[in-house]
């Protein structure tokens, strides 16, 4: 498939495979430029060139480290300045198995630096361009676990409720300024993410697990439909609407003068 046009570029990191991969394959073929971000230059290269085959869209490889200070900053510049991009897809991100109370401080650390704090200088600098600009789009990758987080590991789970709450709070920020904001709540989804955190996805019922293909398609689908949140596994859109609008319902009651009548001790 050929592209002749472009609709800007798209910045994508953790590009060299999965989730971000996939991205790369499909806004290429819509007419996307690439800036494809990730550590392993020789997997980008390879994703590069098998695009370069397929599309005339120009594509360029960063190697990044998320983790690092120096490799945001320089991302974040490149935001700013380059006035070709109109789309972020904050994709990097990993997984952690091991529960709070045994975990490995430096691995937790690792895990805050790239799914939070990465994420969120990169979505600051995008917003900010793009509102400059006037237009744009970021999409942050978040996932289902911040739903049932009981079931899950406390830190990527919290991470990724991070995600959630940033995109709506970002959303109602940037959204009547001429920037889309998207989080993408993927459920179990067939990448490297698990081996590399050592979860056997083999051990999931196969009716839980998505294809990445499928799950990317589904959540450009959202983005083409305006979602704020999609949910590419959820049938009915009205059980997320139902459960946003119980959230709001909480809202006159969340901060009053006075404490519930339950938490009232006798006599007082």
């Amino acid at each position: 498939m050929s592209t002749t046009c472009t609709l800007g570029t798209a910045l994508i990191t953790g590009a060299s495979s999965g989730i971000g991969a996939t991205y790369a394959d499909r806004l290429a073929k819509r007419g996307y430029d690439l800036l494809l971000v990730a550590r392993d230059q020789t997997r980008l290269e390879k994703i590069a060139a098998d695009l370069r085959e397929k599309t005339s869209v120009k594509i360029e490889v960063v190697k990044a480290d998320l983790t690092l200070a120096s490799d945001v900053s320089s991302l974040e510049k490149r935001l700013r300045d380059d006035a070709s991009i109109t789309l972020l897809v904050n994709n990097a991100g990993v997984a952690l198995s091991t529960p709070l109370s045994e975990a490995n401080l430096g691995e937790v650390d690792r895990l805050i630096q790239l799914n939070i704090v990465a994420l969120t200088h990169l979505a600051s600098a995008g917003a900010a361009a793009f509102v400059a600009r006037g237009n744009g789009a970021i999409v942050n990758i978040a996932s289902v676990v911040p739903m049932i987080p009981e079931r899950f590991n406390a830190v990527y789970t919290a991470s990724k409720a991070y995600v959630l709450s940033l995109t709506q709070s970002l959303s109602a920020e940037v959204g009547e300024r001429g920037v889309q904001i998207q989080a993408v709540m993927p459920g179990a989804t067939r990448t490297e993410i698990w081996e590399r955190s050592g979860i056997d996805i083999a051990a999931f019922p196969p009716e839980m697990v998505m294809d990445v293909n499928e799950m990317v398609d589904a959540a450009l689908s959202g983005f083409d439909q305006k979602e704020q949140v999609t949910i590419p596994s959820l049938p009915n859109a009205a059980d997320w609407q139902a459960f946003v609008d119980a959230r709001l319902a909480l809202g006159p009651n969340l901060s009053l003068q006075h404490a519930a009548a339950r938490y009232k001790t006798t006599g007082a």
